[in-house]
């Protein structure tokens, strides 16, 4: 196995883009291609990690850049003001989404017609959001994601989804998880929700704990919701012989 990484420059627009992609270069052929959308953070390492870890498992990993240039926010108050904006029009992020999405399947690593996606927190929503929009993802997976539906036109949802929840999530609250449930139901997707008892928000995230109960890793229940995402990604993607 021998994992590179690098930088990929990409437009929305006038906005310049920097993602991040790893992949095995032992494998020839083009594969199936895993993005990863980064949380309020930004693309940082826990995004990067988990692009790595896909091409440990013979995929392709590729990280979006939803900010833009690269940036990432140290602050709340930073975060705040990066991801609000784009939460808000959920048309300009869809567009910023597209763009990423196109990135990657132009890359000659990438088996454009095998495409997955996977985001946490404000990355869940943008995974959701991609899925809401019918575009052509094998799957679209949400950990500790925001769960409420944009304000636009409904599209097919082509993707299988997988919502990794957090029963105890104040930015997801019971009521969320139910409309979210209803409204895949009526899209006549193929959807699953795991929601895990006594695990709140970022629990994927080694190291979170914000004190208060609102952030905290959880390893028990990042290592089911793990579990499940290896299983339906080697559903969606077996024919390739990987995963």
């Amino acid at each position: 196995m021998a994992i590179i990484t690098k930088p990929v420059e990409y437009m929305d627009g006038k906005q310049k883009c920097i993602g991040y992609m790893a992949w095995d270069e032992t494998y020839a052929d083009p594969k199936p291609c895993v993005i990863v959308s980064h949380a309020w953070s930004g693309l940082d390492g826990f995004a990067q990690d988990k692009a790595i870890e896909m091409a440990a498992n013979g995929y392709v990993g590729f990280c979006l850049d939803n900010y833009g240039d690269g940036a990432l926010p140290e602050t709340v108050e930073d975060k705040q003001g990066m991801m609000t904006p784009l939460k808000e029009d959920r048309a300009k992020l869809l567009k910023r989404l597209k763009a990423g999405i196109k990135a990657a399947k132009d890359l000659p690593e990438v088996d454009e017609s095998h495409i997955a996606m996977m985001g946490f927190c404000f990355g869940g929503l943008c995974t959701l959001d991609a899925a809401r929009a019918g575009l052509d993802l094998k799957a679209a997976i949400s950990f500790h994601g925001l769960l409420d539906a944009p304000d636009l036109p409904k599209k097919k949802i082509n993707a299988k989804v997988l919502v990794a929840h957090g029963w105890d999530d104040p930015m997801a609250p019971p009521a969320h998880v139910t409309a979210l449930a209803e409204e895949l139901t009526e899209a006549k997707c193929d959807w699953q929700i795991h929601g895990y008892g006594q695990t709140t928000h970022a629990f994927m995230v080694p190291g979170a704990d914000s004190g208060d109960g609102t952030l905290k890793h959880n390893p028990d229940s990042a290592r089911r919701a793990w579990t499940a995402t290896l299983e339906l990604l080697h559903e969606v993607f077996g024919q390739h012989g990987v995963g």
